[in-house]
């Protein structure tokens, strides 16, 4: 098969100025009608480039894609770590921002409930004293007590007192 010059210079790579040298000095042979033959291109300057891409490419393309997958699926894996480095360090932080919010809860309960026995505590003795004043209003109002029935108004006054005291137990 023979191919003009141009063509030649393309499919090879090389200048047209290179082929006339060539043709020139001996090194290579043209045809009758001007044109090189496939076979003399072949001898003198090797296997035609377009030729050789096409053999790179397509060692490329078969050996590119594992590569490639394997070079991309290690980027995938270390984003993936890193995501999740930072996913943990996130959650360590939260669970330490937990705990202190849960010591402070704590301490508030703590707090509140030395308050609310202060308050018991008031209540408790208010609520005797009211009923020292209402006893002591009672007794003006009625006739003096026979012994039994002083007896009898102290064990009253006594449960009414053991009864506060286990309603303030009931808190604790």
């Amino acid at each position: 098969m023979n191919i003009s010059v141009t063509k030649a210079a393309k499919e090879w790579g090389v200048s047209r100025t290179t082929i006339y040298q060539k043709v020139n000095d001996g090194e290579l042979s043209r045809t009758a009608d001007k044109k090189i033959d496939v076979s003399e291109m072949l001898r003198v300057f090797g296997e035609p480039i377009s030729k050789k891409r096409t053999e790179r490419s397509v060692n490329t393309v078969q050996s590119t894609p594992l590569n490639s997958q394997s070079v991309q699926y290690n980027t995938d894996i270390e984003h993936l770590l890193a995501l999740e480095k930072l996913k943990n360090e996130h959650l360590s932080q939260q669970v330490s921002d937990q705990k202190k919010l849960i010591e402070n809860y704590q301490q508030q309960i703590g707090q509140l409930n030395k308050t609310l026995d202060k308050a018991n505590a008031s209540i408790q003795d208010f609520a005797q004293v009211r009923l020292l004043e209402f006893k002591q209003a009672e007794m003006s109002d009625e006739p003096p007590l026979k012994p039994e029935q002083e007896q009898e108004q102290e064990k009253k006054d006594d449960s009414i007192v053991a009864t506060a005291k286990k309603k303030k137990r009931w808190f604790f």
